[in-house]
């Protein structure tokens, strides 16, 4: 299957798994407070025998890490973690920079936290908010890098149930803005602030929303999916609508990632909302192949991923020209909507 650079490149072949159902990627709780999440195991091969797979598995967890991508963008990724009884400050300690992380890092990828700085407490409130209290090794950043580094730690700790924003505090002092370029922090940051944002071609910041949409990056050998919150220009249309129309705007001239989603696609209703499940009526254009009836994987999985960034979407059902008859690239039939996957971007390629 062929892939497009949105700036004109030559096109690229690119290859990427669908899980088809799953939780979200969120779903976790977190510290002494709660119970670990249970986590269902992906089976990756053969590449170990059974019993240091289970071996593996019983003293593991996945967890999700925000990482920096060779693009500098802040990506997701689900990597096995020791279990362990205060999950969320373990997590912020897997983003040090020559920390324990080192041995696990996907290539190309690379922590966001200043090397040597220190988790001193994660206190997580009864309103889910999670305050970070580091050492003063923190502060030892570049102020380009300050947007990117509050992002990986909101979106990483945020991965739990019971927290929904983050603050910080260095040596046990609150901080108001971040000490380097001074980004507001005030009373926390969440989910909503945005994830590797574009601007758009939106200049009324007042009269616009957001949509955090995925697109696929690729690194050698590597697929995987990068977030993007994007400014997009109030309208009537619903929320969904808005984020397939992004979707097939494409990823930003600059940003170096790549869409399967051509052009021409539209949908031909308004999409439909009912009991966490959007259905879409597509043209025929989202097909990859119209004789077989099958959508291209990467496709599908960057409309289930976007989509399910809005509240209220669990699932999404997808229709062609009103028929629900579809198949993946292997040629399986799409029986049931499809739920957002429970591991994206799993670092082991």
């Amino acid at each position: 299957m062929y892939k497009r650079f949105k700036i004109g490149a030559p096109l690229l072949l690119l290859s990427a798994s669908l899980l088809m159902a799953g939780c979200g990627m969120g779903g976790n709780k977190a510290d002494n407070e709660v119970d670990p999440p249970k986590v269902n195991y992906v089976k990756e091969g053969k590449s170990l025998d059974a019993e240091t797979t289970a071996k593996a598995n019983k003293n593991a967890v996945k967890r999700q890490l925000f990482l920096l991508d060779s693009n500098g963008l802040v990506v997701p990724q689900m990597l096995n973690l020791p279990k362990t009884g205060t999950a969320a400050k373990q997590v912020l300690e897997y983003l040090v920079k020559d920390g324990p992380v080192s041995n696990i890092l996907p290539n190309g990828f690379q922590a966001v936290l200043p090397p040597d700085t220190q988790v001193l407490d994660v206190a997580v409130s009864k309103d889910g908010t999670a305050t970070a209290n580091f050492s003063k090794e923190f502060m030892d950043y570049r102020g380009q890098d300050e947007q990117k580094l509050l992002q990986a730690i909101t979106f990483t700790l945020t991965q739990f149930d019971n927290i929904k924003n983050v603050k910080i505090q260095i040596d046990g002092k609150d901080q108001k803005v971040m000490p380097v370029n001074h980004t507001p922090i005030n009373d926390g940051i969440s989910r909503a602030d945005g994830i590797n944002i574009e601007n758009g071609d939106v200049v009324d910041m007042t009269g616009s929303d957001t949509a955090t949409l995925y697109f696929v990056a690729q690194n050698d050998s590597q697929t995987y999916y990068v977030p993007v919150t994007r400014r997009v220009a109030k309208n009537d249309s619903d929320p969904i609508s808005s984020a397939i129309h992004e979707l097939v705007q494409g990823p930003g001239e600059q940003s170096r990632l790549l869409t399967g989603m051509r052009n021409d696609v539209k949908l031909l209703d308004p999409p439909v909302l009912k009991h966490g499940v959007a259905t879409l009526n597509f043209n025929k254009a989202i097909l990859e192949n119209k004789s077989e009836h099958t959508i291209d994987d990467t496709v599908l999985q960057s409309i289930v991923l976007s989509l399910t960034e809005l509240n209220g979407v669990k699932k999404v059902a997808i229709q062609v020209d009103g028929k629900a008859k579809l198949k993946n690239e292997e040629g399986k039939s799409i029986t049931a909507p499809v739920s957002r996957p429970e591991m994206v971007n799993t670092g082991e390629f």
